[in-house]
């Protein structure tokens, strides 16, 4: 797994210097007509926190007026967030408040989002988390992307942390976040033409929505059910960093696990969804994600288990290791090549680059990262135990904190 992600490493670092020759080319001015209509959907359940910033973040939007709509779904909030985009909506043609309410309401981002869809009338839809804001070209990147290639049926962009420095915690999120994107996006992306699309910060197109009959409402990362299914269709989904949205990231450790915990139950639920049908797959793309996920989730977790009571057992003097090696070796070339890849990564956001990354990068590996072990084995207990009881999937939404911009 070290060496595939270095190998994915190399592609990112090779897709980043593309993209940067790419922006340094003059844009296409295109007329205000001809740009598409574009529907930006924000699921919001008890945002009151951050929602006038992510609306202000939206109205900077660069794009033509009368193309595009900004359609938050008040998702049963207790909280003011309702009365907060009701005043937006008074105050600027081009916002949309859509107030659900029981029994139609509650019942997940997915089912928020479908709601959505049924009032949208752009061309193309865009997902926001009710916590981004967007740079002002991010939807224009989005487009010009999608347009390029009628086979490209969904865009995503670049997430960053703006919160990266408030703590330890963020400092983590914060080189995890770009990894992700430098080495499993644009490396999958520039060698394979794969890409995932992330919870936010992404445009599809809104017939292939429709045709499939919109998000999965028992899924608990619909962005990578979503995914699989665009494969199924025969399309392509594009990772393009150039389009770059801020968002917020946990900054308590309960926060933390509870939101991890849904993201690894998701994946799960996909894995187990299709893995059974992988041999009757047309498409290459969807075989060799699942694959990569049913590796992750499973095989290399086994592996890592099995390595670590290994060693616990050999240091308690309980078993003998006789098989002959240099594991002390190997155990440190291991812990090297994630550090170096992962500063590769790092290098390519020209700021990101520091010693303070650095020292953090390196307590990151056995700590940080061994959580994974405890969040997998949690979300799998949860996940058959949802399964026996039937459990019903409600919202379940990431808390939020004060942005930087109110803290100052």
């Amino acid at each position: 797994m070290l060496l595939y992600h270095m190998f994915l490493m190399l592609g990112g670092y090779l897709y980043a210097e593309r993209m940067e020759k790419l922006k340094a080319q003059p844009r296409r001015q295109r007329p205000d007509d001809e740009w598409p209509t574009v529907s930006v959907l924000i699921p919001a359940h008890n945002e009151d926190i951050v929602i006038r910033y992510t609306l202000d973040a939206m109205l900077r939007l660069d794009y033509p007026r009368d193309k595009i709509e900004i359609i938050v779904i008040d998702d049963n909030s207790h909280d003011a967030t309702g009365e907060i985009v009701d005043e937006y909506c008074a105050r600027d043609s081009r916002v949309r408040c859509l107030h659900l309410k029981p029994p139609h309401a509650a019942k997940g981002k997915s089912n928020a989002l479908n709601q959505g869809l049924r009032i949208a009338k752009g061309e193309f839809i865009v997902v926001y988390d009710a916590d981004n804001t967007p740079n002002s070209a991010a939807v224009k990147y989005l487009v010009e992307a999608a347009l390029e290639d009628p086979t490209i049926g969904a865009v995503t962009g670049k997430f960053r942390v703006i919160n990266a420095k408030k703590n330890l915690l963020t400092r983590f999120i914060n080189i995890e976040t770009i990894s992700f994107q430098w080495m499993a996006q644009a490396g999958r992306w520039y060698w394979f033409g794969i890409s995932t699309i992330p919870g936010t910060n992404f445009l599809i197109r809104k017939s292939l929505l429709e045709e499939m009959g919109g998000w999965d409402v028992k899924a608990l990362t619909e962005d990578t059910e979503m995914s699989i299914r665009l494969y199924e269709k025969g399309y392509k989904i594009r990772f393009f960093p150039l389009a770059i949205t801020w968002e917020q990231e946990p900054e308590t450790w309960k926060v933390w696990f509870k939101q991890r915990t849904r993201w690894v139950r998701g994946n799960q639920y996909v894995i187990v969804k299709n893995l059974p049908r992988i041999l009757r797959r047309k498409q290459g793309r969807i075989v060799f994600d699942l694959v990569y996920f049913f590796f992750t989730y499973f095989v290399f977790l086994g592996g890592v288990v099995l390595s670590h009571l290994m060693m616990l057992l050999n240091l308690l003097g309980i078993v003998n290791i006789t098989l002959p090696g240099p594991f002390l070796l190997i155990w440190l070339l291991a812990y090297i090549l994630f550090i170096v890849e992962i500063m590769v990564a790092l290098a390519i956001e020209k700021t990101e680059l520091t010693t303070r990354n650095f020292f953090t990068l390196s307590l990151m590996y056995v700590t940080y990262s061994q959580l994974w072990l405890y969040l997998i084995f949690r979300s799998t207990w949860l996940q058959l135990r949802a399964a026996i009881i039937r459990e019903e999937w409600k919202w379940d939404k990431t808390q939020r904190f004060q942005p930087p911009a109110a803290q100052k």
